[in-house]
């Protein structure tokens, strides 16, 4: 969700907003390493009792469920 609202600010368009971030998980650029969620524009510390350390976000069950409800725009 965050990279959703990160490609939000510079796309008018919330679907390709939406598509930007999917494509993103799709092409590994979002990950937990470590106990980090990386994105495109850094990284955030994760709880640690969560014990993911490593998580590959690319296979569609994490990001094929997200649409867009109401106007695109």
């Amino acid at each position: 969700m965050t990279e959703f609202y990160r490609h939000l600010r510079s796309q008018p368009i919330k679907a390709e907003a939406l598509r930007e971030a999917q494509l993103a998980m799709i092409h590994k650029q979002i990950l937990v390493k470590n106990c980090q969620l990386r994105a495109t524009q850094g990284a955030i510390d994760i709880n640690q009792a969560t014990k993911v350390t490593n998580a590959d976000f690319s296979h569609p069950k994490f990001w094929a469920g997200f649409t867009i409800i109401g106007s695109p725009w």
